[in-house]
């Protein structure tokens, strides 16, 4: 379907499902890196990929690549998307684009400078009913948006030997649960509402200050550590919880303009939630509710008549949310499926005019993320409202 070939740098969790939604997407895969050159090898045969490369300078030396994906640990996403654009790589990374703002600035630059194809995986923009509430919102059916709240929510790190390198703040960054999944949230709901968040209210908690953890390491969303013997006690400075109150504008006015308020908190520690977002948009016509646990329903309320609730159809959506959708109604389209069209829409562009809009979200998007997270750790450690940078 395309004529771009990619490369993914990263063989943990979210690696090989970027194969998975290229090969879905219609996108040829050259091969896969990892930390070692062994486990390049493995994963690229486990995969079904040509090319476990060696190293980084290895991969964007391959003439046939043109894209690369970044899926590693926060820490190395700065270097390797530097390296790849300076290579002439377009680059979809995974979040957060960097580890502060100053490199997420940085990347914007030479993003712009290059004249490549860039954006962060904020993949849950992706849902075809996400697409048709933002639909709905343009077109007024919602009314002026009063408030928006939500949370998102996963129990992967409930218990004390629970660990993974996103606790330890010098590998994930000093904001944890909030930089890692409620990013995405904040994303979301920006994306869907239009709105922009201008100032934040947070407040953060760390469960378990002290995690045990294999001394053979840990992988990600793995259960047993408990059962091992050699466990090793490791501090965490990162947040397992973290609740914030937001005040909303338009992103076209300036800054202290009306607009909506809202609220959302995060947790890694919530038993039985294993990966629940969940957003609620009042407005003054209606009000809607999404859950990603239940991806194909959106719950429209009303005041005055019966409330209704979209089940997922191509033939009941709007065109922007039916370009997204590949089923009829009644099969279901997921996660995986997430990934998928935000790769089609970045390869369209790759491979377009790119006269159009952007539609998909970019390295501007990645550095406004860090820039919130930035203020939410402010607002947290000063008990005060913190003014997002913009």
């Amino acid at each position: 379907m395309f004529q771009s070939v990619a490369a993914v740098v990263g063989t943990g969790f979210i690696g090989p499902v970027h194969v998975e939604g290229l090969i879905r997407a219609g996108v040829r895969v050259a091969g896969i890196l990892g930390s070692s050159k062994e486990k390049s090898k493995a994963a690229a045969d486990q995969l079904g990929l040509a090319r476990g490369y060696a190293s980084l300078e290895e991969l964007i030396q391959d003439p046939e690549v043109n894209v690369v994906h970044i899926t590693s640990p926060n820490l190395l996403h700065f270097d390797q998307t530097m390296a790849c654009i300076r290579a002439g790589k377009h680059v979809l990374c995974e979040k957060p684009l960097a580890m502060n703002s100053r490199e997420s600035a940085a990347l914007v630059q030479a993003a712009k400078d290059s004249g490549l194809v860039c954006g962060v995986n904020y993949n849950i923009r992706f849902y075809p009913l996400c697409i048709e509430a933002t639909s709905k919102i343009r077109r007024g059916e919602l009314g002026k948006v009063f408030h928006i709240t939500g949370s998102y929510t996963q129990d992967w790190l409930l218990h004390d030997t629970d660990f993974n390198w996103r606790v330890r703040s010098e590998d994930g960054g000093p904001l944890r649960a909030l930089a890692d999944i409620g990013t995405h949230w904040l994303d979301l709901v920006q994306s869907v509402s239009g709105l922009e968040v201008e100032s934040v209210s947070a407040d953060l908690q760390t469960v378990h200050p002290i995690r045990r953890s294999p001394i053979g390491g840990a992988k990600t969303f793995v259960k047993g550590n408990e059962a091992q013997a050699d466990l090793q006690s490791n501090q965490v400075d990162t947040e397992d919880y973290g609740c914030v109150m937001l005040r909303f504008r338009p992103p076209d006015q300036p800054p202290g303009s009306p607009a909506a308020h809202g609220s959302f908190f995060v947790s890694q520690v919530m038993a039985g939630r294993k990966n629940a977002l969940q957003f609620e948009i009042a407005g003054s016509r209606c009000s809607m509710t999404w859950n990603s646990q239940s991806p194909n329903r959106l719950w429209i309320g009303r005041r005055d008549s019966a409330n209704t609730e979209l089940i997922r159809d191509p033939s009941l959506m709007s065109d922007e949310a039916r370009k997204r959708s590949n089923y009829p109604g009644g099969h279901n389209e997921g996660f995986p499926d997430t990934f998928k069209q935000l790769f089609r829409s970045f390869y369209e562009y790759v491979e377009s005019n790119r006269e159009e809009d952007i539609p998909f979200p970019t390295f501007e998007d990645g550095h406004r993320e860090i820039l919130l997270c930035e203020a939410i750790l402010k607002s947290a450690a000063t008990g005060t409202w913190v003014a997002v940078e913009r």
